[in-house]
């Protein structure tokens, strides 16, 4: 890894020293903070928005192979119902567990560098996969009328014209002659 990029990882909110810990196993450190993300954690119908407040609750622990952290992200991911369009804030609580080894083995892997290991991927990874696909204001949501765009929960009995099959259409104009 290069100087400059060191430097510039090192003022990352996701950057944890671990000199207290390397090659000591059994040793444990409990490491709480408040991470502001500096940009968009997901990018479909949920995100958590770039400078919403992500609390790390983490457990980092020396074994043989590296550096074990165990940990969970709280905070609220802001979302549109997939039904609805309304805007909608949700929990996030997701945990995860990672290892970071002394020497690359796997590409998949994650290392201790230079004594610091970068959360940023596992929190990613992990909060990104834990939100909805396609997330809903409630279970009951009836959504939009398919023809006017109207919100189905202001008028549930909501029904248009029957539309005329247009095989028909030629009997239509025959009667309106």
């Amino acid at each position: 890894m290069s100087t400059k990029r060191m430097a510039e990882g090192l003022n990352s909110p996701y950057m944890v020293g671990v000199h207290d810990l390397m090659h000591k196993p059994g040793a444990m450190r409990r490491f709480d903070v408040d991470i502001v993300a500096p940009e968009a954690l997901g990018n479909g119908a949920a995100e958590v928005k770039a400078g919403a407040t992500l609390e790390l609750e983490a457990r980092i622990e020396s074994v043989h192979e590296g550096i074990l952290v165990t940990g969970a992200v709280f905070g609220e991911a802001s979302a549109e119902c997939s039904r609805c369009l309304d805007s909608l804030t949700m929990p996030v609580d997701v945990d995860f567990q990672e290892l970071f080894a002394y020497s690359l083995t796997e590409q998949d892997e994650f290392a201790v560098i230079d004594e610091h290991i970068d959360l940023e991927q596992v929190i990613r990874d992990a909060v990104v996969l834990s939100l909805p696909f396609q997330p809903v204001c409630n279970a009951d949501c009836q959504g939009l009328c398919v023809e006017c765009g109207l919100k189905l929960a202001e008028n549930p009995h909501h029904v248009h014209e029957a539309a005329i099959d247009s095989r028909w259409n030629a009997l239509q104009n025959f009667k309106e002659e």
